[in-house]
């Protein structure tokens, strides 16, 4: 590799780490490049891009950016996985650890996130965590269920009160019309009695 080429690895490499807060590192060593690119497709529809890197490369790119916590990842061949702004990181996880598990070869060693150091383990934690949209859906459900109860419990006095007005409305209706046969009967004996 040329001179001015490795410099333009680097300046890329350095643009990248300074506009991904979160990135996953990855051993790939014996991974076939119809693997590869089956990943490299998996993660471009989480939102996500796999560079194969060399670690002197990535290290002088690292430095420059100032992504000291990546320095500690680059050990052997690595592959780093650099999650855009509106990837899911969660399904990034999952596609690589799916990735380590149907190939028993690619090793995940860790990331990057918001600038600090995670482990491998918590990237396969995160893996681990369902899809964004069901994330988000709990925690609307979360939200909402108390709000829910809430409004159940306000409208529950009001719904008790319209349930006795209208059962004291039917009573005073149903009392009405024996009250007027009652008082229709009296007059009516009064007035047999009145003739006699």
């Amino acid at each position: 590799m040329q001179k001015a080429d490795k410099e333009r690895v680097v300046a890329d490499l350095t643009e990248k780490l300074r506009n991904s807060d979160t990135m996953i590192v990855a051993d790939y060593r014996g991974l076939t490049m119809p693997q590869i690119d089956a990943l490299r497709s998996k993660l471009i529809d989480s939102g996500a891009r796999l560079t194969v890197v060399k670690n002197t490369l990535t290290r002088r790119a690292a430095e420059a950016a100032g992504a000291d916590a990546l320095l500690a990842l680059l050990e052997g061949p690595s592959a780093i996985a650099f999650i855009e702004s509106d990837g899911d990181m969660v399904a990034v996880a999952k596609a690589l650890a799916d990735s380590a598990r149907e190939t028993k070869v690619l090793e995940i060693r860790g990331g990057v996130m918001q600038g600090r150091e995670i482990s491998a383990s918590a990237v396969e934690e995160l893996a681990k965590l369902p899809p964004l949209d069901v994330l988000r859906g709990q925690v609307l459900g979360a939200v909402i269920a108390p709000l829910s109860s809430l409004i159940a419990l306000v409208n529950a006095p009001l719904q008790n009160l319209h349930g006795l007005i209208d059962a004291r409305a039917n009573q005073l209706g149903a009392d009405s019309p024996s009250e007027t046969n009652e008082a229709t009967s009296q007059s009516g004996e009064d007035g047999l009695a009145q003739e006699a």
